[in-house]
């Protein structure tokens, strides 16, 4: 019997087991692939989810993959320049963003779960969840190439995704839904001339380009959802002519050598799941998914982890009862999310975002900050 099952041990999986595992508690973590392994992701590391790394004694591991920090963005809407403010009066400087493969952030991930004692099992695929008198107990499933698995727990955690196997089977209720508004393609480039990191929104899409590890730059480009089909008839042409368009981009891109194929999806729907229930919970994009468009996935995993968690904490330890510990849990996730969510799907619709937008997503951004800085032997548990 364990603590808690954690399905899924990527972003919001894995920190969430090392977490409970360093709070004593004994945690299974699976997931269905084995480490490490790609995903289609934005990369991005935004400042509040780097923080997060330092207080977790992890950011240095992340540095020694050579992955090149992110000091300055330059982002651009309908070719006018945009920039966050600085750091108020007193205020500590914000870190860098990082945008590492996920070949290395997810492996660094899981060894740290490992680390802190959660047990690992890979290559699980689970087909269902154990529920006993309307309460979930418990996973089954099988491992690739071994036996089935069934196992019980405290309590389930959905960190599998948007299209969550945990979500599906509790039927866990959504709102605040819209379709998906955009498609995009990436790759990875060498030979760029520099490691700079630009973003270009425009009406008809846009593109993001940054440097990640093997000194290689990942390029994305996008547009509406609508002209996804359209896109895909000639996807290196299509991207191309949009990079084009930008004309300081293309010259960067223009003697620099493409060395993997091109990724991409329009699978990029919008929602909140309501993330807990009766002896289930739910993190991640399994919880709350909106267009990868401002690359909040990863910043957004990590934050909602650590609410997760100290609301598990909090239930098993008696503090409060499981519903109202997990309550919070939901308030305290909208209450960032929401402007957050809200300033994403604008720009993504073609209309741009008005001022009290850009002012609340700034706000919002503030307030993912971790609350404790970094300090001491705790930073590295």
């Amino acid at each position: 019997m364990y603590d808690a099952i954690v399905v899924g041990a990527r972003c919001a999986g894995s920190p969430t087991a090392m977490l409970l595992a360093r709070k004593g508690y004994k945690v299974l973590l699976v997931d269905k692939s084995s480490f490490p392994s790609d995903i289609m992701s934005t990369h991005y590391i935004q400042p509040p989810g780097v923080a997060r790394l330092e207080i977790w004694g992890l950011l240095e591991r992340l540095k020694a993959t050579n992955c090149p920090a992110i000091d300055e963005i330059d982002f651009r809407l309908e070719g006018a320049s945009f920039a966050p403010p600085p750091p108020a009066e007193g205020e500590p400087p914000r870190p860098p963003g990082y945008c590492p493969r996920r070949t290395v952030l997810d492996k660094l991930l899981v060894d740290a779960a490992v680390e802190a004692g959660a047990e690992l099992r890979e290559n699980v695929s689970v087909k269902e969840l154990i529920i006993d008198g309307g309460e979930v107990t418990g996973i089954r499933g099988s491992q690739k190439g071994g036996p089935s698995v069934e196992e019980k727990a405290r309590i389930v955690v959905g960190a599998d995704g948007m299209h969550s196997t945990v979500a599906r089977a509790v039927q866990a209720e959504e709102y605040n839904t819209k379709p998906s508004l955009s498609f995009a393609y990436y790759a990875y480039w060498s030979g760029f001339p520099d490691q700079s990191c630009e973003i270009h929104f425009r009406a008809d899409g846009g593109v993001l380009s940054f440097p990640t590890n093997d000194a290689l730059q990942c390029v994305a480009v996008g547009g509406p959802t609508e002209g996804f089909h359209e896109f895909r008839e000639d996807i290196e042409g299509n991207y191309m002519k949009v990079i084009e368009g930008i004309p300081s981009l293309a010259e960067k891109i223009r003697n620099a050598q493409r060395e993997e194929r091109f990724i991409g999806t329009n699978d990029q729907p919008n929602f909140f799941r309501k993330p807990y229930g009766n002896g289930w919970a739910l993190v991640g994009d399994a919880g709350y998914h909106r267009d990868f468009a401002t690359g909040l996935g990863i910043a957004d995993a990590f934050r909602d982890c650590e609410y997760l968690v100290d609301a598990i904490d909090e239930a098993f330890a008696g503090k409060r009862s499981i519903d109202k510990a997990m309550a919070e849990y939901e308030t305290k996730r909208n209450e960032i999310a929401e402007p957050l969510y809200d300033l994403t799907t604008q720009l993504v619709s073609g209309d741009p975002p008005t001022p009290e937008q850009f002012i609340a997503f700034g706000l919002a951004m503030q307030k993912m900050m971790p609350e404790s800085a970094p300090s001491g032997e705790g930073a590295n548990a």
